[in-house]
């Protein structure tokens, strides 16, 4: 069920094409971490979680109350992709190669690719990553060394792009593990409605976005509004971890 175009043989992917790609509703894939060419995808249904409805269940708000881990934002990018490329006894092959590895370093160091850390003391447990444009989040990929550290991330996650005014979260495919989490699957053009909106500047603000929120979404909002109360915004900076407490009170604000 996916749309694969012309491949690409084995050379740096330009970003700016890149970029272009997602704003259309396009993404990269290899065979395999050793495939020496990418293929361009469009599924026929798109996986997507309305920032509204993420489900918070109580296992998960204990956890995020409980400060096991910590959680930070672009403190490792580098890690989070190279994390997710690894084989695994669930997963022996992964779809990001080294040109995608590459690319998305890339669209890091411009400011369009962001991770998600989930830190066990000084351990590296969990993240994801993934491109924003415009009021548009695309999930990219996540991987997990410690139980629900996915599950922290993306909780995190959805609290920052509520409060930096996005209203999408494209997560591209669906799977038990996105949909225990609220995530749905929607036709193509009613993701290319979606897209259209969050790219265009035309969207209203998502409940529980800060007040004023530009066309653009911010993925450092929460981190600017540092001191503000805490339920009003994450009191955190982008090298620092979040407060679970927090995330836990805006995520079930809503949930």
């Amino acid at each position: 069920m996916l749309g694969r175009g012309r491949r690409v043989a084995a050379e740096p992917i330009d970003p700016d094409l890149l970029v272009r790609a997602y704003s259309v509703g396009v993404f990269p894939m290899a065979d395999s971490r050793e495939a020496p060419d990418i293929f361009w995808v469009e599924p026929k249904k798109r996986g997507v979680l309305p920032l509204d409805r993420f489900h918070l269940s109580r296992s998960l708000a204990k956890l995020l109350r409980s400060e096991r881990f910590s959680v930070t934002a672009d403190r490792a990018f580098g890690a989070v992709v190279a994390a997710c490329a690894e084989a695994t006894a669930d997963r022996p092959e992964t779809w990001i190669n080294r040109q995608i590895e590459d690319a998305y370093g890339t669209l890091h160091r411009r400011g369009y690719a962001h991770s998600i850390e989930v830190w066990e003391g000084s351990a590296l447990v969990g993240g994801l990553y993934g491109v924003a444009l415009g009021r548009a989040f695309f999930g990219e990929s996540m991987f997990s060394r410690a139980p629900n550290a996915s599950k922290l991330a993306m909780a995190h996650l959805v609290a920052r792009l509520r409060h930096g005014g996005f209203t999408l979260l494209d997560c591209q495919f669906i799977t038990d593990h996105l949909a225990s989490l609220g995530a749905v699957e929607i036709s193509r053009s009613d993701y290319r409605a979606l897209l259209d909106d969050a790219l265009s500047g035309t969207a209203a603000a998502p409940s529980g976005a800060v007040a004023g929120a530009s066309p653009s979404g911010d993925f450092f909002a929460a981190d600017a509004a540092r001191g503000a109360p805490a339920d009003t915004a994450l009191a955190s900076t982008v090298s620092g971890p979040t407060s679970g407490w927090v995330i836990a009170q805006l995520l079930g604000q809503t949930s």
